[in-house]
């Protein structure tokens, strides 16, 4: 495929800072204020009556910050039809150590999604790759697992891509534009810990491998690292029209998402 004998090695995640203007982990436990600490039960009541004092609340929650990604890790597609293999390069670049932008890397990992991302039922030959290829093609180089998945509403995929992030370690692919192309999802902004209940991502950090191009049909190009809002990213990142591998997804906001595989599937097989 072309790749060099580096890229195929198992691969470790590994938590680097990065230097977008975004801090990677901000994360706002509720606090209980020292006064009720003090009290309890009838005493607090008491107490807070005779001084006049309204009972506090706990403190709300910090917002949450989280990103994978630095300036080194952008790669921009060689060609009109390589967006997944400059998303993959991309992602493998926020996975490992030491970023690979070459041409020639990318051009193997677009082979690579290819070969995976199976047959047209059309019969003529694919130009581009699938986000089949693109979540097999990176499970297959040791930097998965990874699937594709898809949400009925943008804010239901926003929470899937964060949680998946906030648990793996791992970037996130995007199918935007009706399916016709692939961005990379490296971060995000929360209300609180997507774990929490009652969390809500607010922004999307992305990369766009056509940057700085754009589309004269869907908008600019985010720049690399760049926070857009879901109002934003809804412009872009839309629900897929038509799934020849999967017609459940059809209609469905498609995300490519790294997981945390249970060996104890293998042991009920």
């Amino acid at each position: 495929m072309g790749l060099p004998a580096k890229r195929a090695a198992s691969l470790k995640p590994v938590r680097r800072s990065p230097s977008y203007p975004v801090a990677m982990l901000t994360v706002g436990t509720q606090s209980r204020p020292h006064a009720a600490r003090l009290f309890a039960g009838l005493g607090l009541a008491c107490l807070l009556l005779l001084a006049g004092v309204p009972a506090t609340a706990a403190a709300a929650p910090k917002a949450y910050s989280f990103d994978l990604g630095t300036p080194a890790d952008f790669v921009a597609q060689t060609n009109n039809v390589q967006c997944v293999g400059a998303s993959m390069q991309m992602m493998l670049n926020m996975i490992r150590p030491g970023a690979d932008r070459t041409a020639a890397t990318q051009r193997g990992l677009q082979n690579l999604a290819r070969a995976w991302s199976g047959e047209r039922p059309d019969g003529r030959q694919r130009r581009g790759a699938s986000v089949r290829g693109l979540a097999a093609g990176l499970t297959v180089l040791g930097a998965g697992p990874y699937k594709v998945a898809g949400a009925s509403t943008i804010e239901e995929a926003m929470l899937m891509a964060a949680r998946a992030m906030r648990s793996t370690g791992r970037p996130v692919g995007l199918l935007v534009w009706r399916g016709r192309h692939a961005w990379v999802m490296s971060g995000f902004r929360a209300t609180n810990d997507p774990f929490q209940d009652g969390a809500r991502v607010t922004a999307a950090i992305v990369e766009d491998p056509l940057y700085p191009n754009g589309s004269k049909v869907w908008g600019r190009s985010p720049a690399p690292g760049e926070a857009l809002s879901l109002k934003e990213l809804g412009r872009q990142f839309v629900p897929r029209r038509g799934s020849w591998s999967n017609p459940d997804l059809d209609n469905m906001y498609i995300l490519v998402l790294p997981y945390v595989f249970d060996p104890r599937i293998l042991r009920q097989v």
